[in-house]
């Protein structure tokens, strides 16, 4: 069974707008439809997809995987999860400190409108969204040792009631299980931090960053002090298995990020990293300057910002638990003059998939 995870950049500046998008069509959202449909994931979880309350940009985009493509056979998706998310939900406080409570920077997470850079999981084997727990609503100050951002006197960034007001989640944590054809329950963990840069000397991203990884550290080892947004408090259960997916947007190796708690979550001992790569991937650190700078393995990239000045990093996952068998692991990243080469302009993240062994059912 193939697992997947794939920031799709399909995040826009207004409400409704991609739905429109999906709708007329677009060279864009064409090449991200044939990115899935060449690796044709079991399950897969989407990044930046913006939520509408009906979801029906969501189901636009199932339908066009349904669909096909030039000739390729589509992939029925019939089950589907995305739950609501903290990007553009006004929190009526002024997080940034510029004297206002409406803009981008003051919703519970970054965004324009609720639903922008929303996520969602698409799979073929039943979800079992009556057992989902989320977390969109924990506030970041429930975490022990949590990161507060600091000014560099060591002054805190903003008052008191100001952090008690923040979450921790910039869109949301999800343990959502999903039923496997062995009969085995796999519990898909699935977030997408926040970016650690686009912020000043506070850190205020950087830090977020790290805790939104390491709540999944916290998570795995069972922590007391973690509620879900129905009140039940805990973490998972031990010995089921899991997957943690996402766009973490954190290299253990590189980049600007704080990376002790991706370091941390890679060595778990719950946790084994398949460590997918590719030759594309490799062949552009080999071209690149910034990436050439870099002291990762270039093989294990899955972002390309190298017109940023970033250069490509490794921020992308698929871990899985130490239960479950790999049977093969990759990213799509064909390297220059390969067949689907020229799909990769549509995003800038490269979708990650792992294969796990299947049990035989009794």
């Amino acid at each position: 069974m193939r697992l997947a995870t794939f920031n799709v950049a399909l995040s826009r500046r207004g409400s409704g707008v991609l739905l429109k998008e999906l709708t007329e069509g677009s060279a864009e959202i064409d090449a991200v439809v044939e990115i899935i449909l060449r690796v044709r994931p079991d399950i897969l979880f989407l990044n930046e997809l913006d939520r509408d309350a009906e979801n029906r940009a969501l189901a636009r985009f199932v339908a066009l995987l349904a669909a096909g493509r030039d000739g390729m056979e589509g992939i029925e998706y019939p089950y589907a999860f995305a739950g609501p998310v903290n990007t553009g939900i006004r929190s009526g406080v002024d997080f940034d400190g510029d004297g206002k409570t409406g803009g981008p920077r003051d919703a519970y997470g970054y965004g324009r409108f609720p639903g922008q850079y929303g996520m969602a999981v698409l799979s073929r084997f039943p979800l079992e969204t009556g057992r989902v727990r989320t977390f969109q609503l924990l506030p970041w100050a429930a975490m022990p040792g949590a990161l507060r951002p600091v000014l560099p006197d060591g002054s805190p960034y903003r008052p008191d009631e100001v952090w008690a007001a923040r979450r921790l989640s910039s869109k949301s944590h999800w343990d959502l299980p999903v039923r496997l054809p062995d009969g085995r329950a796999l519990h898909l963990l699935a977030s997408h931090p926040t970016p650690p840069v686009f912020d000043g000397p506070e850190d205020l991203n950087g830090r977020r960053n790290h805790d939104e990884i390491r709540f999944w550290a916290d998570y795995l080892d069972g922590a007391a002090w973690i509620a879900d947004d129905a009140g039940t408090a805990g973490g998972l259960p031990g010995g089921v298995a899991f997957a943690i997916l996402g766009d973490l947007n954190a290299d253990p190796v590189d980049g600007e990020g704080r990376q002790e708690a991706i370091r941390a979550l890679i060595a778990h001992p719950l946790v084994q990293d398949p460590a997918p790569a590719s030759e594309g991937a490799a062949a552009a650190t080999a071209a690149g300057e910034a990436s050439a700078a870099h002291d990762g393995d270039g093989a294990l990239d899955t972002a390309d910002w190298s017109e940023t000045g970033a250069g490509n990093l490794r921020v992308d996952y698929v871990l899985v638990s130490r239960n479950l068998r790999i049977a093969g692991a990759g990213v799509f990243w064909p390297a220059p003059g390969e067949p689907g080469a020229d799909l990769l302009a549509a995003s800038d993240h490269r979708l990650v998939w792992v294969d796990i062994a299947l049990e035989r059912a009794e």
